[in-house]
């Protein structure tokens, strides 16, 4: 099959009356109920604007592309004809066409549009030729079928809602378990971390150094609720920002030390008295920070 996933249908198709029995749901879905009434009233008030789309199989049926709302819709109003734009096509192309159209009316970060470009990967298509049906790079769509495969709508929802970043909701789906990956989605939600810090914070969590150390006999710990684990982060985050302030203070004494020698290593009485005392050096570490080693 092509890479591309577009089809030139126009030069090969003709529109004709076709009774709805005739016609099989290829890639049948779910609709929502309100929309679908809407439909109805509209076709019921201004009649069908466009016919659906379907193919000629070998048994004299037709297995339709796009097209089973109206379908539907004019079924439910007692209709059992409709006009069809037959296309010349195979039913591998049937059944990527139809998913297209699919793909094209859902936001592609609900589970709904999901399956659908899981089931464009499913029928051969190319994640590259994906990409470019939605209007996505390669790396991205690779990222939202990673989540889709995991059955992560969790976090999906969290990524349409704009709450996170679709990066982060991959490093946080390769947490294990389910306190630990709502633990951290929280704590990305307030922090907003950066990729780097999400995934060292996961690495913490994964290797349960955040949570103290082991209990009893047996050296296991308790099993911990997503509180008590974003507790148990926040507290090691916070120590760790105390370590940091720390070593930090110790720098600046240490640069303030050196520079004090530095001034006083300049003045000759102070050398020469220094001598007279038998401090002939200094230890390593200060004489290397004094001349830049």
């Amino acid at each position: 099959m092509s890479d591309s996933l577009a089809y030139n249908a126009a030069a090969d198709a003709d529109i004709r009356m076709v009774p709805m029995d005739q016609i099989r749901l290829v890639n049948p879905r779910d609709r929502n109920r309100k929309r679908f009434t809407q439909m109805v009233e509209n076709i019921s008030a201004v009649g069908l604007k466009k016919p659906v789309t379907a193919r000629l199989a070998e048994d004299g049926k037709y297995e339709l592309v796009c097209g089973q709302g109206r379908i539907e819709a004019l079924q439910m109003l007692g209709e059992t004809e409709i006009p069809v734009v037959v296309l010349n096509i195979t039913r591998e192309e049937l059944l990527i066409m139809s998913i297209i159209e699919n793909s094209a009316r859902l936001p592609v970060t609900t589970m709904e549009g999901m399956a659908e470009l899981a089931a464009l990967r499913d029928a051969g298509a190319s994640i590259e030729a994906i990409g470019r049906q939605v209007g996505f790079s390669g790396k991205h769509v690779t990222d939202l079928l990673q989540l889709y495969d995991h059955g992560e709508e969790r976090l999906l929802h969290a990524v349409q809602n704009g709450a996170i970043p679709l990066h982060s909701a991959v490093v946080i789906a390769e947490c294990q378990g389910q306190p630990m990956q709502e633990a951290l989605l929280r704590i990305q939600q307030e922090q907003q971390l950066s990729i780097a810090e999400l995934r060292r914070i996961r690495n913490l969590m994964t290797a349960r150094k955040a949570f103290g150390p082991r209990q009893g006999k047996t050296g296991s710990r308790p099993a911990m609720t997503a509180e008590g684990i974003v507790r148990a982060v926040k507290k090691e985050q916070e120590r760790q920002r105390e370590t940091l302030k720390k070593a930090q203070l110790c720098e600046k004494r240490l640069i303030f030390v050196i520079n004090a020698l530095k001034t006083l290593f300049r003045d000759e009485y102070f050398v020469t008295l220094l001598r007279a005392e038998g401090l002939h050096d200094l230890p390593r570490y200060l004489a290397d920070a004094m001349h830049g080693g």
